[in-house]
């Protein structure tokens, strides 16, 4: 057995393990994922997750550097979804039988906008009859917020931490009161400790993040024993700060590949979490979201929001499935799905056996 075989085969990685493992090419490359397509399929079976996205608003307070909807791009035309199309897109998640719906959204932290997530939840509860297991997306708040939220009827809330380098995250965000990284670790832990299946992520293959970067956010979501991970490639937007270093951006190639073996280590690592095959996986790659389910992923998140306001929700440009309607997508998805031997699990909130295992150990403590 080589070296690289013995690392595979280590129920926990050092931090040069990790860096060895995300450096493979060739064959080597191939031994990871197909390591990691045994974990998942051992440890969370072949079933794909659904979360019906509904892109809420794209009114932001935050401007990012990276992002297409920062407050600062006035190319944006800002839009806010109606209550009446938000509760009927809950509507037809439940008619399609996604059985999950995640409800993503520009940051804001007026009250007027924490009491609207909170009649969404409430709503959305009550026209499901519970049936609808609801995600949250709507950036870092403070911990009276988050209980709230979480009292109304979130479980799952997902806060990407794009970098766990502070010196990384401030390239990419502005250093000032706004953007504060410390804020950030303290909203993950302040999600964890209230109790919601906290999720977090981050972008790979932006301009300065080198594998040492990489491998130290595999071993935070580890150290956080998060219940679900986003990973996807990073894709410049023209009309931000960040755009300057678009050549300092590896191939799409490149980014895809990374994204693989980020999907596959984390899937070695954590074995029973949510991981989730990003929309950006396919913008990038036709085959993209299908190469992270068979890295390692099991989350799917198909888009239902009106077609009318997607092409304004575009943090990233040539978002893939822009166009579709949602009934395309379902059928699209079934599909692609059963073409790489992995099934949709229909009106199921798909909650990560990782969290569901620690709460139940937490409660016979």
């Amino acid at each position: 057995m080589n070296s690289f075989e013995e690392i595979l085969n280590k129920e926990e990685f050092s931090k040069q393990d990790i860096i060895t493992l995300l450096s493979s090419e060739g064959e080597q490359k191939q031994m990871l994922l197909k390591k990691a397509l045994e974990t998942k399929l051992k440890y969370v079976g072949n079933d794909v997750h659904l979360r019906g996205l509904i892109e809420y608003s794209n009114i932001c307070e935050k401007y990012c550097l990276y992002c297409g909807v920062r407050n600062k791009n006035n190319k944006v035309i800002r839009y806010t979804i109606t209550d009446q199309e938000v509760l009927d897109c809950a509507r037809l998640a439940l008619k399609l039988g996604y059985g999950s719906i995640a409800i993503q959204s520009g940051e804001r932290t007026d009250e007027d906008f924490i009491n609207k997530i909170c009649f969404f939840l409430k709503e959305i509860k009550k026209l499901s009859d519970g049936k609808i297991g609801i995600t949250l997306s709507c950036g870092e708040q403070t911990k009276e917020t988050y209980k709230r939220w979480f009292d109304c009827g979130a479980h799952r809330y997902l806060l990407r931490i794009e970098s766990s380098n502070k010196e990384l995250f401030y390239r990419i965000h502005p250093k000032d009161d706004e953007h504060n990284f410390e804020n950030r670790l303290r909203c993950i832990d302040d999600l964890i400790n209230l109790g919601y299946q906290t999720g977090t992520g981050v972008m790979i293959g932006l301009p300065f993040q080198t594998i040492d970067n990489l491998a130290d956010d595999l071993i935070y979501f580890k150290k956080k024993n998060v219940a679900m991970v986003g990973m996807g490639p990073f894709i410049a937007h023209p009309d931000t700060p960040l755009w300057k270093f678009k050549d300092n951006i590896p191939s799409n190639e490149q980014r895809m590949s990374m994204t693989e073996k980020m999907i596959g280590v984390l899937r070695l690592m954590m074995k029973e979490i949510n991981m989730v095959a990003a929309t950006a996986d396919q913008t990038i790659d036709k085959q993209g979201r299908e190469k992270a389910i068979i890295a390692g992923a099991n989350v799917i998140m198909p888009n239902l929001t009106p077609n009318r306001y997607r092409e304004e929700y575009l943090i990233y440009p040539d978002k893939a499935c822009v166009g579709d309607k949602p009934e395309e997508c379902y059928q699209c998805l079934d599909l692609r799905m059963r073409s790489i031997k992995h099934k949709i699990l229909y009106n199921a909130w798909g909650d990560s056996i990782a969290f569901l295992k620690q709460h139940k150990k937490q409660e016979n403590e």
